[in-house]
């Protein structure tokens, strides 16, 4: 008989049997598609061997005007600006007391140091730095206390520890002559509260109907660690704004440099009364050069967060907020929803989202300066970061959808949309974050599985392929390409990694393989009415862009006799490359002894340095008996 070609449509499908699915993929992981056929995704480098302290979900890439490369960068326990690998804290600070308010007190033999400090107002993790102290006496001298300190843990309104240590790190412990309080110059420097790394059930954003309360309330005062820590941030020329999601904004003069700290907005010099001091997120409107405070406190009584509130600077000055004839800040009001979740920026407009609703806020000029139509009810939107814009085009992930807008809001069909959504850890919903792979014409979702606290998994959806596919990847935020040659995302380990260079995970030492595969569905043989032998497989892969000496996949095939039995039998052989020149060369064919009524194909690779993409291999089949 002659060979059968196998041919397959591009993406995964989940939303059918395997069996209907025939001539498409049922399963994949750390793969894509590109002109049709499924390849092995690029692998991630380590941009530097410095780390940052805390999950990073916020990022921001930007150059100065003296073209010096920035990246933004906010953790549930700091902001830091990353300049050449390496990252400098610019954190807020809340408050810094008069000196000889802060008093130490040790004990013989520990470590551990009770500060005393009236109304301190810190958390647990919190950060604190000391100057002015003189030793203790001992061992705890001016140079262990004056330092950065990150609180252990807080006793009172009044007092909290922490853990001695040395300027290498090293804890220190007391001893007998350790009796003084660090005399009356103590000056402490409180760091903004931290936040959390993880979200509380029924606190924050999201709870209501999906947790205990009406949508939107919260049980904790904004600014505390009871919701997890979001960032939004933006450019101010080569300055930046930033802001804590429901509670500060602040600002950081890139001419003040690296070693200075962000402050409050509302404290710059010539900043008004009526600058605002919460918000939900902050952009800067790139074709008027509004800074746009959405979810924040009004004119009239500043420090009471509307949460439906959108306000903007006069024209090119973040310290002008009150309204005036003769400037062009003011403010707009959603009237739907009980709080605005996200806002996007496109060429042409900023797309706002409420719970409920979407809306377009559009620069109209004076005397109104923007206004903000409503472009579609009923919709939903995942978390504060679960939309991201492509040039016109926003796409984000609802609640059980995914949507697209480019002139009108549409349901994306979702061939995976079960699989992501029966999978789902609800509770963790906020961590979800779209990312746009612009080289590869996708948008990546990552979210959390139903059986992980952190982001474990991603689904993408190819806009030009309409096609989709999943794979599990630990990642917590994420930046195209443009400013670097490379898209940029964080992991857990404080890193920052560059994508789509290299071939393997380069997250260990020494990097280590990928393991990618895709499977098909299943596929009848003639009619599936009979059995049939498969005697051989004819290759048809490419290891362009592999490194290694001798690249490999696995071809596996797989039969069965019926849609809901189990597969019977298998059998796989390596196809190896093993020559370039003059043209590549690998495997010619594969030897099988498989009998069945249908049968699956599966391609893998589990070795370092191995790039593949997927052609159209053949099948030699033969009518076959039971025996």
């Amino acid at each position: 008989m002659p060979l059968t070609k196998l041919q397959f449509r591009p993406g995964v499908n989940r939303e059918t049997t395997s069996y209907t699915n025939e001539g498409g993929w049922f399963d994949g992981d750390k793969i894509r598609f590109r002109f049709g056929v499924p390849e092995k995704i690029g692998g991630w480098e380590r941009m530097s061997e410095s780390t940052f302290l805390g999950t990073c979900r916020a990022l921001k890439p930007f150059v100065a005007l003296d073209s010096s490369r920035y990246m933004g960068l906010g953790t549930n326990l700091k902001y830091y600006i990353e300049e050449g690998g390496a990252y400098y804290d610019i954190t807020p600070i809340r408050v810094t007391t008069a000196a000889g308010d802060v008093t130490f007190s040790a004990v013989n033999g520990s470590s551990t140091i009770t500060v005393s400090d009236t109304a301190h107002g810190a958390v647990a993790n919190d950060f604190v730095t000391f100057s002015g102290a003189v030793t203790l006496g001992g061992d705890i001298t001016a140079n262990v206390l004056n330092q950065e300190y990150q609180i252990n843990g807080v006793i009172d309104d009044n007092s909290y520890t922490i853990v001695a240590k040395d300027a290498s790190g090293s804890t220190v412990d007391a001893n007998a002559s350790d009796t003084g309080n660090g005399g009356s110059s103590v000056v402490g420097a409180y760091q903004i509260n931290v936040g959390l790394d993880t979200s509380v059930s029924g606190t924050g954003w999201g709870v209501g109907t999906w947790g205990r309360e009406g949508w939107g309330d919260s049980d904790a005062a904004a600014g505390t660690t009871s919701v997890l820590r979001i960032w939004t941030h933006d450019n101010f020329g080569e300055d930046l704004i930033i802001n804590v999601r429901d509670s500060g904004i602040y600002y950081w003069d890139k001419t003040s440099g690296l070693q200075a700290r962000a402050v409050a907005l509302s404290d710059l010099p010539g900043a008004d009364a009526t600058t605002p001091t919460i918000a939900k997120q902050v952009l800067v409107s790139d074709r008027d050069r509004h800074i746009i405070a959405f979810g924040c406190d009004p004119e009239n009584n500043i420090g009471v967060q509307d949460p439906l509130l959108i306000r903007f600077s006069s024209q090119e000055n973040p310290t002008t907020w009150q309204s005036l004839p003769n400037n062009t800040a003011g403010d707009l009001r959603i009237g739907s929803g009980s709080e605005i979740v996200a806002a996007v920026e496109t060429r042409q407009q900023v797309l706002v989202y409420t719970d409920v609703s979407l809306h377009a806020m559009q620069f109209l000029g004076p005397p109104f300066t923007f206004g903000i139509n409503m472009l579609s009810e009923n919709i939903s939107i995942m978390s504060p970061l679960a939309a991201i814009a492509h040039d016109d085009a926003v796409y984000w992930m609802g609640f059980e959808e995914f949507y697209a807008y480019a002139g009108q809001v549409q349901r994306i069909p979702c061939a995976v949309r079960s699989y992501v959504f029966d999978d789902f850890n609800r509770e963790q919903k906020e961590k979800v974050f779209a990312a746009l792979n612009s080289a590869y014409n996708e948008v990546w979702w990552f979210y959390p599985s139903s059986a992980s606290s952190e982001v474990d998994r991603y689904v993408v959806f190819n806009f030009q392929e309409q096609a989709w596919y999943y794979g599990t990847l630990t990642r917590t935020a994420w930046v195209d390409r443009g400013i670097n040659d490379y898209p940029i995302a964080t992991y857990t380990d404080g890193r920052q990694y560059f994508h789509e260079l290299g071939l393997d995970d380069g997250t260990t030492v020494p990097t280590t393989p990928i393991s990618a595969y895709v499977e098909s569905s299943q596929i009848d043989i003639g009619e599936g009415e009979q059995f049939a032998f498969i005697r051989r497989i004819i290759p048809d892969v490419t290891f362009e862009n592999s490194t290694a000496t001798s690249p490999t996949v696995t071809f596996t095939t797989k039969v069965r006799n019926f849609p809901g039995g189990d597969y019977l039998n298998s059998d796989a052989a390596d196809t190896v490359r093993t020559a370039t020149t003059p043209v590549e060369q690998f495997t010619n064919q594969v030897h099988l002894r498989l009998r069945g009524r249908s049968f699956a194909l599966r391609i893998s690779s589990d070795e370092s340095q191995v790039q593949w993409r997927l052609g159209s291999p053949r099948l030699d089949i033969r009518p076959d008996g039971r025996r």
